[in-house]
């Protein structure tokens, strides 16, 4: 344990956490049919990305990698050693953190095994006996995700269903709640706080004090919305893709993006008490403040509805952070991956960051001394998809199972809606070639499962 003085003089770290939100969804980066007040805020004061990404885009996967620092496939690995490398919590733990997690767990184990020292306003599974069926989503569709899911004590054995079970509409409330109590009660100690919230995720629920603010008829459908995706991208039957009727309908769309954009101002507001109750109790200075998704979600982008995908609208997250000498009112367009952001405040707080992580930290981006972190960033879904996105814009995906490729040039195409693969273009050619290359080696040096099955 590190002597009080030399704990105190390190930032405290708050993490918030949303689930299932679009990179495209805050007033201050570019929304103007949404209102973010406090992420807003947290921009002017603090530095945003614009391809922050998730790496693989779905909960479970994602949160995992957040919480040890690596890609899945080093973290399978890495399972026959287990506890030799510590996660996230655990190193800030080990140089003199208090630890507090709030909100949704969805990885391996609980809070308290996986480096947690304080654990309130806990969400998870294993509710069941107190769901009640028949409950139904904001536009009265039969309710298929979080089914069972209910606050509960660290170790699972008091469910709390007087809370509600499922998703409700004042849940985001209740996890601010739950920080708030904690911030208000430090310790002597530097704290890392990480809430993890539901919204956006479905079902959605429209918040409490937000019925009507936002219009079906005021909506505008994403620049690249599909009724159809143009084949089956390797999700198409899954439960996400379900959520809407095929074909997509504009109107469907709209109404979906009605409902999604009052629960991500319902998400802003809880975050504004979080950071009100910050500033009252002195503690906003010293306070590394951090604001991101687990992963994107298409909302009709490509004709799809879920997360499952490799593109910009789900595989780029939302990024913001801000606190002592984090460089404030500016933007990078550098590469990077959510799961460094356990190195980077190792960096930032003066902690060790332990040998075996996957990615570096970029700390020299947020302080204004780099412009540059990746040359190439890479994503993956289940067996069906990869992905390599380069530094000046190039991107490919390819889709083992059905044989596809895609090609984008996201500095003439950003919304992908313009697959150069089959242009006879001889530089759209040689990109290609040199992608696919690239592509190939990256699997094989982060050990693709399907690469050593010969899948390519």
């Amino acid at each position: 344990m590190l002597p009080l003085h030399a704990q105190t003089s390190r930032p405290n770290i708050l993490f918030l956490l949303a689930d299932d939100m679009r990179p495209d969804c805050i007033s201050a980066l570019g929304n103007p049919r949404i209102e973010t007040p406090n992420l807003d805020r947290m921009v002017l004061n603090g530095t945003a990305f614009n391809r922050a990404s998730c790496s693989y885009p779905i909960c479970t996967v994602s949160r995992t990698e957040l919480l040890t620092g690596r890609h899945a496939w080093s973290e399978r690995k890495a399972n026959e050693n287990e506890g030799k490398i510590p996660t996230w919590p655990e190193q800030l733990k080990n140089s003199g953190y208090e630890t507090w997690h709030v909100g949704k767990w969805h990885v391996k184990g609980r809070p308290s095994s996986r480096g947690y020292t304080k654990v309130s306003g806990l969400f998870s599974a294993g509710g069941s006996q107190y769901w009640k069926e028949g409950q139904r989503n904001w536009r009265g569709s039969l309710i298929t995700g979080y089914r069972g899911w209910i606050f509960q004590s660290d170790d699972g054995k008091s469910k709390y269903p007087e809370a509600g079970v499922g998703l409700t509409p004042d849940i985001n409330i209740r996890f601010a709640d739950s920080a708030i109590a904690l911030i208000r009660d430090p310790s002597s100690d530097p704290w890392f706080c990480q809430v993890n919230f539901t919204a956006p995720h479905d079902p959605l629920m429209m918040p409490p004090g937000l019925e009507g603010k936002y219009r079906s008829e005021d909506m505008v459908l994403p620049k690249n919305y599909l009724p159809r995706h143009p084949f089956d991208h390797g999700n198409l039957e899954g439960r996400d893709e379900q959520l809407l009727d095929w074909p997509r309908t504009e109107s469907a769309i709209k109404d979906l993006l009605r409902v999604y954009y009052s629960v991500i101002e319902g998400l802003d507001a809880q975050i504004g008490r979080i950071l009100t109750v910050l500033k009252e109790t002195g503690q906003l200075e010293n306070t590394i403040i951090i604001f991101s998704s687990d992963h994107g979600l298409a909302c009709g982008s490509h004709g799809l509805r879920g997360k499952q995908n490799q593109y910009e609208h789900t595989i780029n997250v939302p990024l913001i952070m801000m606190g002592p000498h984090i460089k404030a009112g500016w933007t990078s367009d550098a590469q990077v991956y959510l799961r460094e952001l356990y190195p980077t405040t190792c960096d930032l707080a003066n902690v060790d960051i332990p040998e075996g992580l996957d990615g570096k930290s970029f700390k020299a981006i947020l302080q204004g001394s780099g412009k540059s972190h990746h040359k190439n960033i890479y994503g993956y879904f289940t067996d069906t998809q990869r992905m390599i996105r380069t530094e000046d814009g190039w991107k490919l995906i390819r889709y083992p199972k059905v044989d596809r490729w895609q090609l984008f040039d996201l500095n003439t195409d950003p919304f992908e809606i313009d697959d150069l693969v089959n242009s006879s273009n001889p530089i759209h050619k040689q990109k290609f070639n040199e992608l696919r290359t690239e592509l190939n080696a990256w699997r094989k040096n982060q050990g693709d499962p399907l690469i050593e099955n010969n899948i390519y």
